[in-house]
């Protein structure tokens, strides 16, 4: 049981640096699985309007929306993931990407 645990803490020791870099991945994965989601959501609140209004939120949406969610989310992302205890928060962080693998294979991204 030690050598698990062992094995656990290591793996966290060394992602420990990269936790800013995991969290933006971890939230850029999910955009880029369910993105389309959104995107036909807003498509949907804004067919009605001209075509000059519908691609400019669209554009707004894509380009400054997505970044700034990025940018503004990547930090509470990550202190989610540094409130797990240290023994289980490098398990953690690869059972993520293999759930984010798992839904993007549902959804037939891979």
């Amino acid at each position: 049981m030690e050598v698990v645990q062992s094995c656990l803490r290591q793996l966290s020791v060394w992602l420990q640096p990269y936790m800013g870099e995991i969290a933006l991945t971890i939230l850029a994965t999910v955009l880029v699985v369910y993105g389309d989601v959104l995107n036909k959501h807003i498509k949907r609140l804004i067919s009605p309007y001209h075509f000059v209004i519908r691609t400019t939120i669209f554009v707004l949406v894509c380009a400054f929306g997505y970044g700034l969610l990025i940018v503004f989310v990547t930090p509470f992302v990550k202190q989610l993931i540094l409130m797990i205890p240290g023994l289980y928060r490098g398990i953690t962080v690869v059972a993520v990407f293999l759930l984010l693998g798992y839904l993007a294979e549902h959804r037939r991204y891979i």
